[in-house]
């Protein structure tokens, strides 16, 4: 039996596309083996948000032909569809599949194998034609055994000032509802209870094929066996009064949101191309928070964007402390070739961004602890995930409704179980330990 081996590199989209691509190649008789041990075809799912991302999928590309000269090495995704002319010239490559071509994947390492020592076999489609419908993969398990992440949606028409992805990615397309529908249905049958819709801008579902989030989210609610759906990063402007109140009403919906921010300074939101105003995110800060009760609110925010002066990032600042978040991912601002951020003045000094960083990252990690200290000395349901060893203990780990992480020790096999218990105290910074009601 031929084995395969698979390396994913970026978002959660990547990695439901990847996990897809697994399934394909066990269905052709692969034996799947980690990224690590000898293969005869190693597939790299590549990244190319950041130019470092660039060069992580460069990296591993290399990395699997050095492992085995003679496997056949397979650059798929975002890095393969930006720099398709690089990808050629690149000789530890065989294949390149780009964006909507990941299906083609096993037919193309047949094509190479039957015509081993060809020159690089590279199938790459104009992602940006404005044709290209939604690629329908198909998950029937994932390597997570609790939590299924599924792709309801593709491509962007955003283009923020930074960002390379709509041009890696192509225009909105939406997955056929019905489609999501019956994927959601055989993991649940398969035993997953929750369900993670995700998208490349999953806001925008529904915009190309005259249905709604919102819409789809009922849908999946009414699915028997799920019993928990999260969301992936959504625009605040999606957040109105109707998509609150609507969402609250649904049982299954975890109160945790990823509202994607990267600046609370209008002037700076302003340059990067961003479509909302902190107004307007506060306002679905508010909305959320009206209908939920400690909804963990979480972002993303970039620091050191071309022309930020210390007053913006200091409005900035003060704005993040004012709507308090759950969890802030931190990203110092990196140049990517081919966007218009690349090309703007006042570029910021690398100094600067690092010390900017540091700041909020401090911001971060102790509004994160305020957080979760509010569920010391409270009773939670939690969904086992894996046993850990955590300080020299066996214990079993999983999260709240708000992604809180906690741990519990008991005899039982509490993977993939909700349990409600008592929560004690904090074992360290990011994580509690709870009693198991008896």
């Amino acid at each position: 039996m031929k084995k395969a081996a698979l390396h994913n590199l970026g978002c959660k989209v990547n990695a439901y596309e990847t996990e897809a691509m697994q399934v394909l190649l066990e269905e052709a008789g692969y034996e799947i083996v980690p990224f690590s041990e000898y293969a005869d075809v190693y597939v790299i799912n590549t990244c190319s948000v950041t130019n470092m991302a660039d060069r992580k999928s460069r990296q591993m590309l290399h990395r699997a032909k050095k492992q085995n000269p003679d496997a056949i090495v397979v650059g798929a995704g975002c890095y393969i569809q930006t720099k398709e002319e690089e990808a050629k010239n690149d000789p530890a490559i065989d294949i390149i599949l780009g964006n909507n071509k990941k299906n083609e994947l096993v037919p193309k390492i047949e094509e190479y194998a039957k015509n081993k020592g060809m020159t690089t076999l590279c199938d790459v489609v104009d992602i940006n034609d404005g044709t290209q419908p939604f690629e329908n993969m198909v998950l029937s398990k994932t390597a997570e055994h609790t939590r299924a992440f599924i792709k309801v949606q593709d491509g962007c028409n955003q283009f923020c000032s930074y960002c390379i992805i709509p041009y890696a990615r192509g225009r909105v397309r939406s997955r056929a509802r019905l489609e999501v529908l019956d994927e959601v249905r055989g993991l649940a049958a398969q035993g997953y209870k929750e369900i993670v819709l995700t998208g490349i801008h999953l806001s925008s579902y529904g915009i190309d094929c005259d249905d709604t989030l919102l819409h789809l989210i009922q849908e999946v609610h009414a699915i028997e066996g799920v019993e928990r759906i999260r969301l992936g990063s959504l625009e605040p402007r999606l957040v109105t009064e109707e998509f609150a109140r609507e969402l609250s009403q649904l049982q299954k919906v975890c109160p945790h949101f990823h509202l994607s921010l990267q600046s609370g300074c209008d002037a700076t939101l302003k340059r990067m191309n961003r479509k909302y105003t902190t107004e307007e995110y506060e306002n679905g800060c508010r909305l959320l928070r009206a209908y939920f009760e400690h909804p963990a609110i979480t972002t993303d925010v970039i620091v050191g964007f071309p022309g930020e002066t210390e007053e913006e990032f200091a409005v900035t600042k003060q704005f993040l402390k004012q709507i308090h978040f759950y969890e802030m991912h931190i990203f110092k601002y990196s140049k990517r070739q081919g966007t218009r951020a690349a090309v703007m003045e006042n570029q910021i000094p690398e100094e600067i961004k690092t010390k900017r960083s540091a700041e909020l990252i401090t911001l971060e990690e102790q509004m994160s602890q305020e957080f979760r200290s509010a569920y010391l000395k409270t009773t939670q349901t939690v969904l086992f995930e894996e046993l850990v060893n955590i300080q020299g203990r066996m214990l079993y780990v999983g999260y709240t409704r708000e992604y809180v992480k906690v741990a519990a020790e008991s005899e039982e096999n509490l993977v993939n179980r909700m349990i409600t218990g008592f929560i004690t105290d904090k074992i360290a910074d990011d994580l509690l330990y709870m009693e198991i009601q008896k």
